[in-house]
């Protein structure tokens, strides 16, 4: 590590990780590298500090990042410029979502380093703002992720527009079949450097579930989950129609929350993730594409509201929390049916799900006994009513009915009307003599 760097990075951190140590040297040869580490690792840091003092500022783009979304390439930005600054190298970030004119602006100043998601930095390329004829390594960040479908076709396009020598590094968090073909998809002698069973850097996270059916059901408990105190949690959906529900019904009950989605403005991203990590809201709603790879510190918790369709995605979901040795917790929601599914999913993982219940302000994985339940729903009601103003009497009712002691009214028995018409008849005909 160079002079500049290795004071920065005493003060900022006690050693460097595995996958910082693994593949710093292969990256300072030029060798291209495929480096494997669990989420929360450091693999930003991996490349950045090796790759950084290779470049010569004003020579034109000689490092381009790729991200699979606006927030984590932004993120990467952040990181990558920290340190370029020490040594005067600029840096550009390309994403979707941002103003492009003032984008195209930035390129024409030829940056040394340009960060970016796909997607914008081929139009970028097709338009001919953004030159590559002196890049010398391009890295492709979740690797697993971004090589699938059809950002696949857009990496590869981008790629055969950078010089033959170019080096390339793939990172991720866990190990696809799509990484096991990287040699031949791009033609390069790629080393494989995968350090999850040596890195020590995640903190003990504890995996469990809490008993919740249907939609309406899992929303009233992430309601109750922002009881409890400092509880902040990032929350997964698998589509953005039941995200939308979700955050819906939650604001309607005056939760603190927000969301992140694909369609949002970049400038309402960047609000919810700056609001998220000034702990201003406590439930972050998202989708895995949105919350690929980005950095919360000390996040308490991360929620699964619909069930993750594959081991990997539930890697990369829990790897948000438990960072750089904090504790944390992983929360899935679901019926028994649901769970049972779930640990099918984590049955070839290290992963053991406990069932947890939310008793007095608290999560515990004690069932809480009928008695508690009631008083803490009594709790619950009496601080709503006194909200709302409610009167008196209708706080008296309310408590009564919670209590058992409110017992419904009996209904009056309908008197016979089969004969009805034959009696007014005869009672007419009576009247008439």
């Amino acid at each position: 590590m160079i002079e500049q760097f290795q004071k920065h990075f005493d003060e900022k951190y006690k050693q460097p990780t595995a996958i910082q140590k693994a593949v710093a040297p292969a990256l300072k040869t030029d060798q291209s590298v495929l480096g494997i580490a669990p989420t929360g690792s450091g693999k930003t840091l991996a490349f950045t500090l090796p790759l950084l003092p290779k470049i010569m500022p004003g020579e034109g783009t000689q490092l381009l990042v790729l991200a699979p979304s606006q927030e984590l390439a932004i993120q990467t930005t952040k990181v990558i410029r920290e340190w370029a600054t020490l040594i005067g190298v600029s840096v550009q970030s390309l994403t979707g979502g941002a103003n492009l004119r003032r984008q195209v602006m930035n390129l024409h100043q030829h940056p040394d380093v340009v960060v970016g998601t796909p997607g914008r930095v081929l139009h970028m390329l097709d338009n001919h703002h953004l030159k590559l004829g002196h890049l010398m390594t391009m890295v492709i960040d979740e690797a697993d992720d971004m090589l699938q479908d059809d950002t696949l076709a857009v990496v590869e396009d981008i790629e055969r527009a950078t010089p033959l020598s170019t080096q390339l590094a793939f990172f991720s968090a866990t190990k696809s079949p799509v990484l096991d073909e990287l040699n031949v998809m791009f033609g390069r002698d790629i080393e494989t450097i995968d350090v999850r069973d040596e890195d020590t850097s995640q903190g003990p996270v504890e995996h469990g579930y809490l008993s919740a059916r249907t939609n309406a059901q899992k929303t009233a408990t992430l309601r109750r989950l922002t009881s409890i105190k400092d509880f902040r949690a990032l929350v997964f959906f698998n589509s953005t129609r039941t995200l939308n529900y979700a955050a819906s019904r939650l604001r309607h009950e005056h939760v603190p929350v927000d969301t992140l989605g694909g369609r949002q403005k970049q400038v309402q991203r960047e609000k919810a993730m700056r609001m998220f990590r000034k702990r201003q809201i406590k439930l972050l709603l998202t989708t895995d594409l949105a919350a690929r790879g980005i950095d919360i510190p000390k996040l308490p918790a991360v929620i699964n509201f619909d069930l993750p369709t594959s081991l990997n995605t539930y890697i990369h979901r829990v790897g948000r929390t438990g960072r750089q040795g904090e504790p944390g917790l992983a929360l899935s929601l679901g019926d028994d049916h649901d769970i049972r599914d779930l640990k099918k999913l984590l049955a070839d993982s290290d992963y053991e799900l406990t069932k947890l219940y939310i008793g007095d302000n608290k999560l515990t994985n004690q069932k809480p006994e009928e008695g508690q339940r009631v008083v803490s729903i009594k709790k619950q009601a009496s601080r709503h009513l006194q909200k709302e103003q409610l009167s008196g009497e209708t706080h008296k009712k309310m408590n009564q009915t919670l209590s058992g002691f409110s017992k419904p009214k009996k209904r009056r028995k309908k008197k016979n009307r089969k004969n009805k018409g034959i009696r007014l008849k005869h009672r007419r005909k009576n009247n008439e003599n």
